[in-house]
């Protein structure tokens, strides 16, 4: 059995291990388990997820193992993850649990637990729980779920939360904003935050069915969006992931702006009211060299840490940060929120925007992209890659191509089974060369038939 949390909570196939009936129950109970001990008393927990049809099931799981073993347990159905970790924090949970598979296709599913800070939990929880996996007692009985009712004031907190506090003093009126929500779990709450604040709204991708969730559309399929900003003759696009953790826009002539741009407009302008605190910025090491040279123009220092927002988090906290985030859009603002939210996101920018009266473009004007290229190998395993000789060898010869020039990230998914390349240099045909190259050689010592 492998390891059971990954970057982002556990991940897998609904149905399957680590999603199946027996390891979802023994979570719950070893959750209940470990927080009663450190608690003293049965713990209080909020439960809420995306609209995925398989969320409904898990929950159910989820809820069943946790009540039978003493927790009180307050469902608030489908709602963004970073309205959990807020609820959480603010709420007097001592949890909070999040189903989501965030950007993955819709055959997929997650649990990711969130601690009454709103963060998530430390690795010593994760640890605990994965040791409990196989030899906790199942269910004495059939398992039949319970069925909570969602608590809608929950979510209404977190609502009136994005519009009275973090809009607070923001007027969108007269600005047109189109919203592509991945059919996720933005859908509903993300239009009302922006017409709330005057926002004229176009909305899209806002119609979950259970099975449509990132599905062509979403901060994982930008292109769909940057069309129909450019079609709708809107002033920005705003594309969210299915679980609205992370961020992406869309200038009015459909070019897209990704978390390094906006880390880096954001950098400035705290910068400049001298709320930039330690002058650093904190982000993984996939993000792009351009951020980091353009940062350090500005006497800003780059922090880079392992791809996954809580290894962000964790350096900022260390540093005493307050700005960092991911490449793929997740922001995190320590002084506002402990979790990445999209949506916290999209406000700050949209602040930032309205106060310099001006576009992004010029925002990022100083931010300079190197060719950049990902490629995604799908794997049978994952291995370290330093046990593998050819991989060695090849990783060592595109090193030395790049010495002086760029850089090369080799990692394995931290929620799938594949291998991540990813290459940056002055060059882009050597991008593409030597990505291609690596890949190959990835694809015929771990790949699949598939």
């Amino acid at each position: 059995m492998g390891s059971l949390f990954g970057t982002d909570g556990i991940r897998g196939v609904a149905g399957s291990y680590p999603l199946d009936t027996p390891t979802i129950y023994a979570c719950a109970q070893s959750l209940v388990r470990h927080l009663e001990h450190r608690l003293g008393r049965p713990p209080r927990i909020l439960i809420g997820r995306d609209p995925r049809e398989s969320g409904r099931w898990i929950e159910g799981i989820l809820v069943r193992g946790m009540i039978d073993h003493g927790a009180e347990v307050v469902s608030v159905g489908v709602i963004p993850t970073p309205g959990i970790a807020y609820l959480t924090r603010t709420q007097a949970f001592d949890a909070g649990v999040v189903i989501s598979a965030s950007h993955n296709p819709i055959p997929d599913n997650g649990i990711k637990l969130f601690s009454h800070q709103g963060m998530k939990f430390d690795d010593e929880l994760e640890r605990l729980i994965e040791k409990d996996i196989g030899r906790l007692p199942g269910p004495t009985r059939p398992i039949v779920s319970p069925w909570l009712d969602s608590e809608e004031s929950l979510r209404r907190l977190y609502i009136r939360y994005l519009i009275d506090e973090i809009g607070r003093e923001l007027d969108l009126s007269g600005l047109s904003v189109a919203l592509d929500c991945a059919h996720g779990a933005a859908s509903e709450i993300a239009p009302q935050v922006f017409e709330a604040l005057g926002a004229r709204v176009k909305l899209f991708a806002a119609e979950p069915d259970g099975k449509n969730i990132n599905r062509g559309c979403g901060a994982v399929h930008i292109a769909f969006l940057a069309q129909r900003v450019a079609d709708e003759s809107c002033d920005l696009g705003i594309a969210f992931d299915g679980d609205a953790d992370r961020a992406l826009f869309v200038g009015p002539d459909g070019r897209v702006f990704d978390g390094d741009q906006t880390l880096y407009a954001l950098a400035l302008q705290l910068n400049a009211r001298g709320q930039l605190d330690g002058n650093l910025v904190v982000a993984t090491v996939m993000s792009n060299w351009g951020l980091e040279k353009g940062l350090k123009e500005h006497g800003i220092q780059l922090y880079r840490t392992p791809v996954g927002d809580r290894y962000v988090l964790e350096k900022l906290l260390e540093l005493g940060g307050s700005l960092g985030g991911e490449q793929s859009g997740h922001i995190i603002l320590p002084r506002i929120s402990l979790a990445g939210d999209g949506l916290i996101t999209a406000l700050e920018v949209l602040r930032l925007l309205r106060e310099h009266r001006c576009g992004l473009d010029e925002l990022t004007a100083g931010f300079t992209r190197y060719p950049q290229k990902l490629v995604n190998v799908r794997v049978r395993a994952k291995p370290p890659f330093e046990t593998i000789p050819r991989i060695v060898a090849a990783k060592r010869e595109i090193e030395q191509q790049l010495e002086g020039r760029g850089r090369l990230v080799l990692r394995y998914s931290g929620t799938e089974d594949r291998a991540r390349i990813m290459i940056e240099a002055d060059d882009p045909d050597l991008v593409d060369r030597l990505v291609d190259q690596l890949a190959q050689t990835i694809q015929q010592c771990l790949g699949t038939s598939e």
